[in-house]
């Protein structure tokens, strides 16, 4: 691999104008200034494609479909558009830290058998305004998978990938919740992911990345996950209790989403009739 290899920033968006602008910045004050951005505008509506045209760099690359996709498979044809020798992610409402690159290209650089390298993360609470350490523990390296399963802490943000390596495994057209994990699940079978411990970069909580409509679909693709990969030659070694486990608890967190949003519509309709009875 070169001194200075070519980085290439998959930034995937889909009515992402609202925090697009610091998604950017972070990019732009990288340390590490050889990389391209490949914009892939999954058929936004909103003013997306305008702030982009504020920006005069070249390294930017605009591209718009001209339907929506999957966000995975928009990860996919964005990765197709790349030019880079190595493969980063940042979505528009997180950021990095400006040293992010600079770090983990070196650690490429002197660590040539490794094919993945990512790092903690800061969880910023968009309401609260505060930030707290994602992973508490040390990050695991090596021989993952079933860490991954148990417990999938390997934030996509925060990861940067050999292009190499989407030769041999892509991620899955028809996932929009679990693409991460099921790509880096997949990987860790055959290549090597290593990790940067310090956090690099901000992943953004807000109200549309906790949504009922979210959990619903997390359950649906997990489910459909599990009965198709227990059925795999490859993970039969492996055990998805903890994956089972983890479908029922979002099934409870939507049922107690399900009563609030109950509770609040007879609290309205109580309000409404209260209403009528006065007139």
């Amino acid at each position: 691999m070169q001194k200075k290899p070519l980085v290439s920033i998959i930034m995937n968006c889909l009515n992402g104008s609202k925090y697009l602008n610091e998604a950017i910045k972070s990019v732009l004050d990288q340390t590490y200034k050889n990389w391209e951005i490949i914009f892939f505008d999954n058929n936004s509506t909103d003013q997306s494609h305008l702030i982009l045209q504020k920006y005069s760099e070249k390294r930017i690359k605009y591209f718009k479909s001209k339907i929506t996709h999957t966000l995975y498979k928009a990860r996919n044809l964005a990765i197709k558009k790349s030019k880079g020798d190595l493969i980063a992610f940042l979505d528009v409402d997180d950021w990095w830290t400006k040293d992010k690159l600079k770090k983990q290209v070196n650690f490429f650089v002197n660590n040539k058998a490794v094919d993945v390298i990512y790092s903690n993360v800061f969880i910023f609470d968009e309401k609260k305004k505060e930030k707290k350490i994602y992973i508490k523990g040390k990050l695991i390296t090596g021989k993952i998978t079933q860490n991954l399963i148990n417990k999938y802490e390997l934030p996509i943000l925060s990861s940067v990938v050999k292009k190499k390596v989407f030769k041999q495994i892509k991620f899955d057209n028809r996932f929009t919740i679990i693409g991460d994990f099921d790509f880096f699940v997949r990987l860790s079978l055959v290549r090597n992911i290593s990790a940067i411990q310090e956090p690099l970069a901000y992943y953004r909580i807000h109200s549309f990345n906790l949504s009922k409509k979210r959990i619903d679909l997390n359950i649906k693709e997990l489910n459909i996950w599990l009965s198709e990969k227990k059925k795999e030659k490859k993970f039969k070694s492996l055990n998805f209790s903890r994956l089972y486990s983890l479908v029922e608890t979002l099934k409870i967190q939507k049922y107690f989403i399900d009563r609030k949003i109950l509770k609040l519509f007879f609290g309205v309709l109580r309000k409404f009739k209260n209403l009528i009875s006065n007139f």
